[in-house]
């Protein structure tokens, strides 16, 4: 645990980052209509009997789970939340209801894991503003999850529809977590990736065995997958200058921001703005773009910087986690591509 403690914390903030509702409608995620084919009632009879004992079965068993103690910034109280309701509303908050059943149920897995962790790593390592929590219901440090009453205004009319999905999808993988040396792990996952995920030491400094570029090449049929954005001279003066200080920019305009490495996943490691070094990540922040993955040229006054997918590009792809369940693949054969050489546990 100790090892990836500085990883934990880069993730913790970059969980902000990644879009808590579908990004057709405000972070670029596009709806997806999901239709599920309806059995025919003989058939579905004795079935349905059965997955119904068994979806009881599970939420017992999740209900026996000791639950998370978040701190309620708002009124400085620690409530107790039920595992269950912790992740299907983190699920919720973080991935289109819209998405197949099984990308639901490989986030839901990935959500969980990062609580566990979390709980894990206050016990190690207490944040006295947590006042004895777990964690708080601050999105911008934390993974966002939703209440039910918050689903409810946020999902609107299709409420009953999304939360049960989620909740079914949710349900089936309750008790599994992502382990890596028999602990759980950093469970990062980021909207679309530029094609191929990136590295957790090209996107934060520091290695970690298993978050690794793997292909991801679905992402780039995903939509708003490259997006384009112009600054005019005084703007990208302006945003650089805010951003890096006493940054000194000469008079040749196409000098003020170049890109000088990138990594083999599309990522710029590294990049000038004026006299100043920086990564592409400084520049993401900098610029508010997308991802750090970007190309700069310029046409007359205005720089022309062109984004590939969405988000710090490491861990799983919602995207492509989507796309691998449109074309069959399990939660299971999902989470095994994205997060290479972790084991799936059931939680003890």
């Amino acid at each position: 645990m100790k090892r990836y403690f500085t990883l934990t914390v880069l993730f913790s903030a970059a969980v902000l980052l990644i879009p808590a509702v579908p990004v057709c409608c405000v972070h670029g995620d596009t709806e997806k209509a999901v239709t599920e084919t309806a059995l025919s009632t003989a058939k579905t009879e004795a079935p349905e009997e059965k997955s119904s004992g068994e979806a009881a079965e599970k939420e017992s068993a999740a209900a026996e789970m000791i639950p998370y103690k978040v701190l309620d910034v708002s009124t400085g109280e620690v409530i107790e939340v039920p595992v269950r309701d912790y992740v299907i509303g983190a699920v919720c908050a973080e991935m289109p209801a819209t998405f197949e059943p099984e990308a639901l149920k490989a986030q839901a897995v990935a959500a969980h894991t990062y609580a566990e962790r979390q709980r894990l790593r206050e016990k190690e390592n207490p944040t006295p503003e947590l006042c004895g929590a777990d964690f708080s219901n601050d999105t911008s440090k934390y993974q966002g999850y939703y209440t039910e009453s918050q689903a409810k205004q946020f999902f609107g009319d299709s409420y009953e529809d999304n939360f049960s999905k989620i909740s079914k999808a949710a349900d089936e993988v309750m008790c599994f977590i992502l382990t890596y040396e028999d602990e759980p792990i950093i469970s990062a996952f980021h909207s679309m990736s530029s094609g191929k995920t990136e590295s957790a030491e090209n996107a934060w400094g520091a290695p970690v065995d298993y978050l690794v570029p793997v292909d991801s090449s679905y992402d780039t049929a995903a939509p708003k997958y490259m997006e384009e954005v112009r600054y005019d001279k005084e703007l990208l003066r302006e945003k650089l200058s805010a951003a890096f200080g006493d940054i000194s920019l000469g008079d040749d305009f196409t000098q003020w921001l170049t890109v000088s490495e990138v990594s083999e996943s599309g990522t710029v490691l590294k990049a000038a703005a004026g006299d100043k070094t920086v990564t592409g990540n400084d520049i993401r922040t900098a610029l508010s773009l997308r991802s750090p993955s970007f190309e700069v040229k310029y046409e007359g006054d205005e720089a022309v910087i062109t984004t590939k997918g969405y988000g710090h590009g490491v861990g799983m792809s919602q995207y492509g986690a989507d796309s691998m369940a449109a074309e069959g693949k399990t939660w299971r054969e999902i989470l095994e591509h994205y997060y290479p050489g972790c084991k799936i546990e059931e939680r003890s």
